[in-house]
């Protein structure tokens, strides 16, 4: 899949960047969340979101 396509990038960006992970058993959820899918837990943070290339 080429990300040249401005649209595919932001699609993207949205599913491997913008969802929260719960601080007790590291599963991924939604950002919409409140508590954790897997083991119920309210202690959500958000994911670190810090862009940088690869070496």
């Amino acid at each position: 899949m080429s990300l040249a396509d401005s649209f595919k990038r932001q699609l993207a960006m949205k599913y491997r960047l913008y969802y929260k992970v719960c601080r007790k058993c590291g599963a991924r959820n939604p950002m919409s969340a409140e508590k954790c899918r897997r083991c119920k837990s309210r202690d959500l943070r958000e994911k670190h979101r810090l862009m940088t290339a690869k070496k």
